[in-house]
């Protein structure tokens, strides 16, 4: 099954965006590289906003990532994940950041191959807060393979 066939049986609605103040996705040569992508979960992981729900804020973010790829790319077939920054808000005790960010992971390995073209580096980081006070925040790179 093709990665946007993939994306839409799993639930994933695509939807245009309006440009906004800043890119959600630039091109350069046969890369696709997002803005950083905010969860609609706010709150701050281990002092209100459970493992759990982080690892949901980070699969919410994959999936607003999607959606900006797929208006800047017309489609999810024929692309590859090479690297997925995660920015955990968390409290200083938190040490549990990668967990979180596997919400993100979970979902790009779903749609584009654990083993193949959604196999990734990563990054996960714990941040003393994030714009709009926003759970998690991720960016990441395509390759665009054709």
């Amino acid at each position: 099954m093709s990665a946007q066939k993939k994306a839409e049986s799993l639930g994933i609605k695509f939807s245009k965006q309006e440009p906004g103040y800043l890119a959600m996705v630039v091109k350069t040569g046969n890369l696709l590289i997002t803005s950083g992508h905010v969860s609609d979960i706010k709150g701050k992981v281990g002092a209100g906003v459970s493992l759990d729900e982080g690892k949901a804020a980070a699969r919410e973010c994959a999936v607003k990532i999607l959606n900006s790829i797929w208006n800047a790319h017309g489609t999810l077939d024929g692309l590859r994940v090479l690297k997925v920054l995660g920015c955990v808000n968390s409290t200083l005790e938190f040490h549990e950041q990668h967990l979180v960010i596997n919400g993100c992971s979970d979902l790009l390995h779903e749609v584009f191959g654990k083993t193949t073209d959604g196999y990734h580096t990563r990054s996960a980081l714990g941040f003393a807060q994030i714009p709009t006070n926003s759970a998690v925040e991720v960016e990441a790179i395509f390759e665009i393979k054709s």
